[in-house]
């Protein structure tokens, strides 16, 4: 993209940004009492397709296709979005294998992504045709299926191809050219290790098992924190408080939804500085992020609401806004 469409871009981008939810409405959606009510706030805003008897989840498909028709229509290299839909890529490949050999229906629908969606990740497993995979995925693909089909190990399976995602996912951003993406997959790969250290210090996971889970970042020394969480969670709070974590730790006091929130606001801030980055893709892509983060947290809140959550209690789930 030349500096003339980068211009152009951002230029759209900054007028779209002024259409996306502040913090204020998302408390606003918080206090509401049903979710026709939610479903109308955002119907007012430009959410849907403007028709009255629209369901929730009809309604965020259509923000989700809003969102990509623009970033198609803005031109920016698609390899950027190649590498945010990892994690999509390979829930599709943690699905194919599990459903494969353990005839278990997926957890979640599979994801349409391009060349990988449930018909082709299906064939590729059923065939084992691992050449077939992005070559950043077919040495894991291998490997969780052996595991799977030797041992039954589900949650093996789960932490080589979420290794492997995050792996993936850090190289990329490194190579990718863009300082934002960059940033945000090294943001991302630490918050997630922290998610795992925790899980494995309150389930008494050992170090064999940190130390194939944890993928390295620039933000973490993995070693020293999987020997802290292997210890106790008060050396896993000592190491998480003097290694530029202390909310996280005083997050993790407060409750699990509290610590969910953090590890979300913890990736947003990271885009944070793009609203004055006007050179760049960047901005762009900061858009695209905080798009699906406002999706999320509008999901979030239409669920909460849906199973009688007070507003208390939604609120202390939701996250921070870029809008």
């Amino acid at each position: 993209m030349s500096d003339t469409q980068y211009i152009y871009a951002v230029a759209r981008i900054r007028v779209k940004e002024k259409s996306l939810l502040s913090d204020a409405d998302v408390r606003s959606m918080a206090a509401m009492k049903s979710v026709r009510e939610v479903l109308a706030f955002l119907s007012d805003r430009g959410w849907g397709n403007g028709e009255t008897d629209q369901t929730g989840d009809d309604m965020l498909a259509d923000e989700e296709a809003k969102t990509a028709a623009l970033m198609k229509e803005l031109k920016v290299d698609p390899k950027i979005f190649d590498v945010l839909a990892y994690p999509q890529l390979y829930h599709n490949l943690k699905a194919a294998i599990k459903e494969n050999i353990s005839s278990d229906t997926p957890d979640h629908l599979y994801y349409a992504v391009d060349g990988y969606g449930e018909k082709e990740m299906r064939r590729i497993v059923a065939e084992k045709d691992w050449k077939a995979l992005p070559e950043h995925m077919q040495e894991a693909a291998a490997r969780a299926f052996d595991v799977m089909l030797t041992n039954q190990d589900g949650q093996r399976c789960d932490v080589i191809i979420d290794r492997a995602c995050l792996d993936a996912s850090i190289r990329a951003g490194r190579k990718s050219g863009s300082a934002l993406l960059r940033e945000y997959e090294e943001s991302t790969t630490a918050v997630t290790d922290i998610k795992i250290a925790v899980r494995a210090q309150r389930t008494g996971k050992d170090q064999s098992f940190l130390k194939e889970a944890l993928a390295p970042c620039q933000q973490l020394n993995v070693r020293a924190m999987a020997e802290a969480a292997a210890k106790d969670e008060a050396s896993l709070m000592e190491y998480l408080e003097g290694h530029g974590f202390a909310e996280a730790a005083e997050a993790m006091k407060d409750s699990p939804s509290a610590f969910e929130r953090w590890c979300d606001n913890r990736v947003i801030d990271t885009i944070m500085p793009q609203k004055t980055n006007s050179v760049s893709a960047d901005p762009v892509v900061a858009f695209y992020l905080a798009r699906e983060n406002e999706i999320r947290t509008v999901r979030i809140i239409l669920t909460a609401i849906a199973n009688g959550f007070t507003e208390d209690d939604i609120l202390e789930r939701v996250r921070k806004m870029y809008g």
